[in-house]
């Protein structure tokens, strides 16, 4: 789940909690212990903003978070090069 988070967030750049729940269709608790663990990591901020009516919070990577994922996409890539060599 928390590779389609950040997926998510690498096409959108920016997302609220309710888009990202729409988009990944997993329950509030679910997707909250999820971004609370990217958060810890410092792969992901957020940060409230104002409106028409309350305010929404809005997720995005850190520039550590987006560079993460780029290893992490590169670690996969040299993983299945692997398997096309037997």
């Amino acid at each position: 789940m928390r590779t389609r988070i950040v997926a998510f967030l690498v096409a959108r750049g920016e997302a609220t909690f309710t888009e990202l729940k729409q988009a990944l269709d997993v329950t509030d608790g679910n997707l909250e212990a999820h971004l609370k663990k990217i958060t810890e990591a410092n792969y992901l901020r957020a940060h409230k903003e104002g409106g028409n009516g309350r305010p929404q919070t809005l997720y995005s990577l850190t520039d550590e978070g987006k560079t993460a994922f780029r290893q992490y996409l590169a670690s996969l890539q040299r993983l299945l090069s692997f398997g096309g060599t037997e």
